[in-house]
């Protein structure tokens, strides 16, 4: 089946209104059903739509009209166009963004870099619409207009949805697990344990003193052993 022409409702008016081609034959050139052309014909559907040319439209020619007049098994054939139009359905790159939201692409890309490292250049430009360049330009302060860049989420500047946000961040995230690029989890050192500061110096002197305590107090047990021993050797002295 040859494709549909451009606007087929208009057409289907058109070819009712001007030809003598039977319901089927107008039907199967427009993708309509024979029912719904004989209700253009009766009045009852398309109300107001106005007729489209397809001759002048260049999908059909006089002679083509002509020719399924004459025979009503002949099915008309809609005219190819001479220019190959390629439908790029591919959705690479960086997305559109409308002329209103910008300049509002710097501070997002600031804001992605501040608080979403961890996202590559690709799914920056993705995210916001925007180019390498720019993204290297905010990144190393040389952007024309860095002294009026400030960090603003791309979510509340309508540059992009929360959701695609997330995906993004989580699927930097899996990336890096796998690359094993995984940083330790970082923990609270306890000051004490910080040399230079106060608090060590403090802990130093204190587990000086508890070293010193300790080696008193065994030192004084020894004198004490020693004490008891002269007094013993006395005594048996005196009982010599």
């Amino acid at each position: 089946m040859s494709r549909a022409p451009l606007m087929p409702k208009a057409t289907a008016v058109w070819l009712v209104e001007n030809t003598t081609l039977t319901f089927k034959q107008i039907a199967d050139f427009c993708h309509l059903h024979e029912l719904e052309v004989k209700g253009i014909a009766d009045g009852d559907v398309a109300i107001g739509v106005k007729g489209l040319d397809p001759v002048t439209g260049g999908q059909l020619t006089r002679e083509e009209i002509a020719k399924a007049e004459a025979d009503t098994g002949h099915a008309l054939a809609i005219l190819e166009s001479k220019v190959d139009v390629q439908v790029k359905t591919s959705t690479a790159g960086p997305r559109y963004t409308p002329v209103s939201r910008r300049g509002d692409r710097p501070d997002a890309i600031a804001w992605l870099l501040r608080y979403h490292p961890e996202l590559p250049d690709a799914a920056i430009m993705k995210l916001v619409g925007t180019t390498k360049h720019t993204i290297n330009a905010v990144r190393e302060r040389s952007h024309w207009n860095i002294s009026s860049i400030k960090p603003v989420d791309p979510v509340s500047l309508g540059l992009c949805s929360q959701i695609a946000l997330d995906f993004a961040v989580q699927k930097a995230a899996n990336r890096k697990k796998v690359v094993g690029d995984v940083e330790a989890p970082r923990t609270l050192i306890p000051a004490s344990e910080v040399e230079g500061t106060t608090a060590h110096r403090m802990a130093m002197e204190e587990r000086e003193a508890e070293a010193a305590a300790a080696g008193t107090g065994r030192e004084a047990e020894l004198d004490a052993d020693s004490v008891f021993a002269r007094l013993k050797g006395l005594k048996t002295d005196d009982q010599e």
